[in-house]
């Protein structure tokens, strides 16, 4: 390889690195990246399946975003399907506390996810829930948004029943197979956060932009990286070379294994994602149902209805199974789990990245956070205008 005719290189071809890696080479930069997968796109890489579906390899990914200079950005390498993700819950009957009214089909029903107003009626009836809903509407601002915290707080004691509804029915059980946690461990100011929505908006997000890239994910990184100071190279770990970087690195890898763990490895949350195509137009009525109150799996997705792809007589759909991060060969790190002492132990790495001034730790594995599409994006600006 000839790596000293290069100004900047970046480790991944995921979200971090190609943002950055296009906005540096707008810049007059020559970019080297090297993306240890075959493919780029990081894990929001999607492609057809053996049946012509289109596929997210890694999960679902929908972007959504209230910055606009990030879609601007993006939207210079696609265009948009107009779609606005809905998302429900779908529950089991026989759950002695739940009172359905209608929507019960075979022995489970569904509640629109965030709650709201609709959720209301879908589990207590229409008369019932329409009468709790007014409840709300009297104590909060409509169009609002409130905490379980808040609803707890509330001195009507059928107002705090309608937190401990929401939070047995849409938010422990699910966040206990997401995270491999019980009750106890879970961190109570995240329970206090859980909304109810005081509107009939089912929308999962109320981003200003929303939508699909029209040509798909890979397609938009593509055209991304084609640029005549981009050379994109597949199949190569950067660990081993980085040494011979002549000038400033983007690492958007795991923190810890760029440093050979040589404090410990820190914890993740993976999935294992099962794949059925079926001979059928649609299997479900949304983009993506949860499975909140049993089931292995968190969720299944219909990619179809994301993508708006017209392809009768087959569909693909996928269920989500969460579990520890072992570090296996083919496990993918996808959720850091954020703790104080998780964050002492990356705090080490942290510390031991500053060491060397050209190194840039950037992305969801290199800073060890969570951050959705746009979040990443404006990150990966942001450091491009600083080097």
């Amino acid at each position: 390889m000839i790596l000293d005719r290069f100004d900047i290189w970046v480790a991944g071809a995921g979200y971090a690195g190609a943002v950055a890696a296009r906005a540096l080479a707008e810049q007059g930069k020559r970019v080297l990246v090297l993306e240890r997968r075959d493919h780029i796109g990081g894990n929001a890489y999607d492609c057809l399946d053996g049946a012509g579906v289109l596929i997210h390899k890694y999960g679902p990914h929908i972007f959504h975003t209230n910055d606009r200079k990030v879609f601007d950005f993006l939207s210079r390498f696609t265009q948009w399907r107009r779609y606005q993700h809905r998302v429900i819950a779908n529950i089991p009957r026989d759950n002695p506390e739940v009172v359905p009214a209608h929507k019960v089909t075979d022995g489970r029903f569904f509640l629109p996810v965030p709650f709201n107003l609709d959720s209301l009626k879908n589990a207590f009836g229409e008369r019932e829930g329409k009468r709790l809903g007014q409840k709300l509407l009297d104590a909060y601002p409509a169009q609002s948004q409130v905490t379980i915290l808040e609803l707890r707080q509330n001195p009507d004691p059928e107002v705090a029943a309608i937190a401990d509804y929401v939070y047995e029915h849409v938010f422990v059980h699910y966040t206990m197979k997401q995270w491999g946690q019980t009750p106890e461990e879970i961190d109570p100011a995240t329970t206090a956060r859980v909304p109810v929505r005081l509107s009939q908006d089912d929308r999962y997000f109320q981003d200003a932009y929303q939508g699909m890239p029209l040509e798909g994910y890979t397609r938009m990184f593509e055209r991304m990286l084609d640029h005549h100071n981009i050379e994109v190279r597949l199949g190569v770990d950067a660990r081993p070379l980085l040494k011979e970087a002549q000038g400033p690195v983007i690492y958007t890898g795991q923190a810890d294994e760029l440093f050979d763990f040589k404090f410990g490895p820190l914890p993740y949350r993976t999935l294992d994602f099962k794949f059925e195509t079926l001979s059928q137009d649609c299997f479900q009525t949304h983009g993506t149902v949860n499975y909140t109150v049993d089931q292995d799996f968190t969720r299944i997705t219909e990619f179809k209805h994301l993508t708006g792809q017209d392809l009768p007589g087959v569909t693909t759909i996928v269920k989500e199974y969460s579990r520890a991060y072992t570090g296996g060969e083919g496990e993918t790190p996808y959720y850091a789990i954020i703790n104080r002492s998780n964050n002492a132990l990356y705090a080490k790495y942290r510390a031991e990245a500053d060491k060397y001034p050209n190194l840039h730790l950037l992305g969801r594995l290199a800073e060890y956070k969570y951050y959705n599409m746009d979040a990443i994006a404006a990150r990966a600006l942001e450091l491009a205008e600083r080097l």
